[in-house]
C-alpha cells in the first residue's frame, strides 16, 4: 500500500484524486506502482520507506541526459525525500530497428564530454552511494578515478560488511599496482554515461522508441558502460554493431572488459551479500594469473 501522507502529497500537487493503483513488479530496492488519476492520466510512482536524497539524484540524472536530447527518459513531474513521480511510459513492442536505433543514441550520449571525470555531486548505483565528487588527481585520470572511486570505494565498503576474505584482499592489493596497466589504451575524454546499463533499466515505448531509467550519471568512460550492458546480457548484436559503426571502441576493449564488470559485481556484493563473493575474486585474478 502507498502511504497516506504520500498519496496525499500527490493529489494536492495533481489537485485530483487518485482513483486507482497498481503495484508493478521489477524493482529489487523500491516499490513501485502505476497511479491512475480521476481524469484518466497515469503517472509511475517509486516510493521508498526511507527519507534520502536518493531520488532527488535520480531525477538529476534524468534531467542530464534528457537536455543532451539524444534519447528519451521519463519526465519528472514530483520529487520529495520518500518518492519520485514520473510520466508513466506506455510499453510498446520492439521493432527490428529497436536495438539498432538503441546502439545509435547511446553512442550520441556518449559524445558528450568534459574535461573532468566525475559529476557535480554523489549520487547512487543501485542503493549504494557512488562517489562522483573528485580531487584533481583523479577528475583528470581515468585509471586514478575509476580505482579510487569505483573498484577501491565498493571494496572497502566490502570490507566494513564482513565480506572480504584472503583471495579477494591479496588480489586486489596486486590490482592496484596494475589498474594503470591494465587501462593503457583507453584514453578518452570524460562522456556523460549513464552509469547503471543493464536490460532492467530501459525500456521501449509505443513508438518503439528506447527509453532509459535509472540512471547513476556521471563522466566517465564509454567502455564502462558497454561493459555494464554485457554483465547480465539482454543487449543484441545489432545495437553492438550499431554503436561500433557510430563511435568504434578503442583496441583491447575485450581486454579491459573484466575491469569494469568488477565494480558492479562489488556493488551486488555489497547489496545482495555472499553469492556474489566468487564472481568477484575470479574477476580480480583474471588479470593475475
Amino acid at each position: 500500500m502507498i502511504r497516506n501522507d504520500i498519496v496525499q502529497k500527490l493529489e494536492n500537487w495533481r489537485r485530483d484524486k487518485i482513483s486507482a493503483f497498481k503495484p508493478i513488479a521489477g524493482g529489487s530496492i523500491f516499490n513501485a506502482y502505476q497511479i491512475k488519476y480521476n481524469d484518466g492520466s497515469f503517472c509511475f510512482l517509486k516510493t521508498s520507506s526511507d527519507e534520502s536524497d536518493i531520488f532527488q539524484k535520480e531525477a538529476n540524472g534524468l534531467h542530464e541526459i534528457q537536455k543532451t536530447g539524444c534519447i528519451r527518459v521519463p519526465e519528472v513531474l514530483m520529487v520529495d525525500q520518500s518518492f519520485i513521480l514520473l510520466k508513466f511510459i506506455d510499453p510498446g513492442k520492439k521493432k527490428e530497428n529497436f536495438f539498432s536505433n538503441f546502439g545509435e543514441q547511446i553512442a550520441k550520449l556518449h559524445s558528450h564530454t568534459s574535461l573532468k571525470f566525475g559529476y557535480r555531486e554523489d549520487n547512487h548505483i543501485g542503493s549504494t552511494i557512488q562517489i562522483n565528487i573528485a580531487a584533481k588527481n583523479d577528475s583528470l585520470n581515468w585509471a586514478d578515478f575509476y580505482y579510487h572511486k569505483r573498484l577501491l570505494y565498493q571494496y572497502k565498503l566490502a570490507e566494513k560488511k564482513g565480506l572480504v576474505r584472503d583471495e579477494l584482499k591479496n588480489g586486489f592489493l596486486l590490482l592496484e599496482n596494475r589498474i594503470e596497466e591494465i587501462l593503457a589504451g583507453s584514453e578518452e575524454k570524460a562522456c556523460l554515461i549513464h552509469g547503471d546499463l543493464w536490460y532492467g533499466n530501459f525500456l521501449c515505448d509505443k513508438e518503439s522508441n528506447p527509453v532509459l531509467i535509472d540512471p547513476a550519471v556521471y563522466y566517465g568512460h564509454r567502455e564502462a558502460e558497454l561493459a555494464m550492458t554485457r554483465l547480465f546480457g539482454g543487449f543484441t548484436k545489432d545495437f553492438y554493431e550499431a554503436y561500433n559503426k557510430a563511435k568504434p571502441l578503442p583496441h583491447g576493449y575485450d581486454y579491459r572488459e573484466n575491469i569494469y564488470f568488477l565494480y558492479h559485481v562489488l556493488n551486488h556484493l555489497n547489496i545482495f551479500g555472499s553469492s556474489y563473493y566468487p564472481q568477484a575474486v575470479k574477476l580480480v585474478w583474471s588479470y593475475l594469473c
